[in-house]
């Protein structure tokens, strides 16, 4: 994706929430900087191959089409692989995740090194920041970082050990943005549940939450973004059952559903427990929706340890899925295991995306002739409680009101009104 807010800075964003609010405090950093000539920054993505592969495509069009503006390299993929990027004649620079977060790197990126990549300062502290989409919805960083070592994942050796935002500055800028006019704010980062841990007293994320509901109560809406089930704090499903303001809506790192599988991944969690979880939650919010992450055609994955994967969407009740077929990262232990043949991991996956079809139309058809609260947003979408797209044509972005369900169409809702523009009577 790409903003091009600003003439001279353009960021194009590969990968996570976490890298879209990165790009932008990055952009509004180099915008604040002198410039020698227009400036491209693409945030790269390391968590597979195909998003390594996109980047570099986007480097050469960059390339093609503006061979005047300065393009810099940073991100995942610069911190994991600074030489390959450097190889390219198009790049300027390349810039590790811990100098992307320092002022002083926009401002002498022209008589920097070519590549200022440090891999032993990937983990330093960083300051939170977030980034607003379309005025009505934003996404606040959090936690960075991860101290967990699954072996399909090369994110470590990218970002360093866990870190986590001060609760109180976490809660500072929520506030702002609701006092901004925010109607809806996303906690972001790399391990969500792991944050607090390095803080003093080692809060929990059930704590945060409820400190943000209790500090800023004209915020409609607070959400969170991707989550390790195994690490989910008992306060934390409390205030899902007890904070209505907490949205009924979470997206799971689960990655597979055979046990045997997930101890190769070295996950921490068992298919058991994936479902115990997502039972013990919807009995707390039966409004609940659930997501996830998979990853198909993961090494020595047998066609049966696959179908455990297909069960676990009905089993976990899924509605939103995620997935990837098996990329292989260098340096990772996945890498060196026996490789299941890349047609096979990607037929999986396109099961598995077919099984995710099946689930949203049924979660849809389950809305019709219902009364939802929705919040709209640009292009004629709005997003109910639950995260589900709710076409409202004609609604301008960031108006809180309830719409009557009548139908369902391409991965979206209908309202009554859906055949011709109109507006609220009475916004709230």
């Amino acid at each position: 994706m790409s903003d091009r807010a600003s003439p001279e800075v353009e960021a194009i964003t590969f990968g996570c929430r976490l890298n879209l609010v990165e790009s932008e405090a990055m952009r509004l950093a180099a915008r604040a900087a002198p410039t020698d000539r227009p400036l491209v920054i693409v945030n790269t993505c390391a968590v597979t191959g195909e998003a390594m592969r996109q980047a570099r495509q986007a480097i050469r069009r960059v390339g093609r089409e503006r061979p005047e503006a300065r393009v810099v390299v940073t991100g995942c993929g610069a911190q994991t692989a600074p030489d390959a990027f450097a190889a390219m004649p198009e790049v300027a620079n390349v810039v590790g995740n811990d100098a992307k977060r320092r002022a002083d790197t926009w401002a002498g990126l022209a008589n920097a090194p070519r590549v200022n990549v440090d891999p032993a300062t990937r983990g330093a502290r960083f300051d939170a920041a977030h980034v607003v989409e379309g005025r009505t919805r934003a996404f606040v960083e959090i936690q960075n970082g991860c101290d967990h070592r699954c072996t399909f994942c090369i994110i470590p050796f990218g970002r360093g050990d866990s870190r986590s935002a001060p609760l109180a500055d976490v809660v500072a800028r929520v506030a702002a943005l609701a006092e901004a006019g925010v109607r809806d704010v996303a906690l972001t980062g790399v391990d969500l549940t792991s944050w607090g841990g390095d803080l003093p007293d080692a809060p929990k994320l059930g704590q945060l939450a409820r400190a943000i509901l209790r500090a800023v109560p004209d915020l409609p809406r607070l959400r969170l973004s991707s989550i390790d089930c195994i690490e989910a704090d008992d306060g934390l499903l409390d205030a899902f059952a007890e904070e209505a303001r907490l949205m009924p809506h979470l997206h799971l790192s689960l990655q597979a559903g055979d046990d045997l599988i997930l101890k190769r991944m070295k996950r921490r969690h068992s298919r058991d427990e994936a479902i115990d979880f997502c039972a013990r939650l919807r009995a707390l919010r039966p409004d609940i929706v659930f997501g996830a992450d998979f990853i198909a055609g993961f090494p020595t994955e047998t066609e049966a340890m696959f179908s455990q994967t297909l069960d676990l969407v009905d089993a976990c009740g899924l509605t939103h899925l995620h997935v990837f077929p098996l990329s292989p990262r260098d340096g990772t232990p996945a890498a060196r295991m026996p490789q299941v043949p890349r047609e096979v991991a990607k037929e999986r996956a396109a099961r598995l995306r077919a099984k995710g079809a099946e689930a949203l139309a049924a979660h849809l058809r389950r809305q019709v002739g219902k009364r939802l609260d929705v919040l709209s947003e640009r292009g004629g979408v709005a997003r109910a409680r639950d995260f589900t797209v709710v076409k409202t044509p004609g609604v301008e972005a960031g108006l809180l009101f309830n719409v009557d369900i009548v139908g369902a169409d391409n991965g979206a809702l209908l309202t009554a009104q859906a055949d011709q523009p109109w507006s609220p009577a009475t916004p709230r």
